[in-house]
């Protein structure tokens, strides 16, 4: 089994925000595999799927802890302890501001770089869990990061931001299989980012 956990908050007042581009994540994975319905389990919304991969099929489980951001760790530890899973068996989708938009990196270990979520993570599961990282960009202050993430995506990102949400989907096979080099190629040729940095835009003072 393959646990999969997007990162974000609960309720319609962050639906839309940088914060909660894991949430949207699963919603599309869910969508494209044909998930099972919603339902409530380990403090989370979960939907569970058999997803076939080049090596078979592989059982899947959603996860959108409803702990908030912050405390996302105690809802998947509690999931992994359950189903005895490993680490590296476990994939989370979180919003990532040291990369551009539209960018998307596959990671194993390493440290929380200030996102909460992940922080969390580290502490309920251990650092080893595979980090499907989405570029949301850099406000370009340090002061701005909080309002950046808690804000909705701007119309302008749209056409990147739905074309990463279906290639992260459409590509999942390759991450169920294990092989995150070619996941990680395949969303990126799927949807190529644009080429801006509001980080950049900040400093030339846009």
């Amino acid at each position: 089994m393959i646990i999969i956990a997007g990162l974000g908050n609960p309720g319609p007042k962050y639906q839309g925000n940088r914060h909660n581009i894991g949430f949207m994540a699963v919603d599309g994975i869910a969508r494209r595999w044909s998930f099972g319905p919603e339902r409530a389990k380990f403090q989370s919304v979960i939907r569970e799927c058999d997803v076939e991969t080049p090596q078979g099929s592989v059982k899947v489980l959603l996860m959108k802890p409803q702990t908030y951001m912050n405390e996302s760790g105690r809802a998947v530890g509690e999931a992994a302890r359950f189903y005895k899973i490993q680490p590296s068996e476990v994939i989370v989708f979180h919003d990532e501001i040291d990369l551009a938009p539209g960018r998307f990196r596959m990671k194993t270990g390493g440290g929380a770089a200030g996102q909460n979520g992940v922080r969390s993570m580290i502490s309920q599961v251990g650092a080893d869990f595979r980090r499907a990282r989405m570029g949301v960009g850099h406000p370009g202050e340090s002061h701005l990061v909080m309002p950046h993430v808690l804000g909705d995506f701007a119309k302008a990102d749209q056409p990147w931001l739905e074309a990463m949400l279906n290639a992260v989907a459409d590509a999942l096979p390759f991450a169920l299989a294990g092989d995150d080099e070619r996941y990680q190629a395949e969303v990126m040729r799927l949807a190529p980012a644009p080429k801006f940095s509001p980080r950049q835009a900040a400093q030339r003072g846009e």
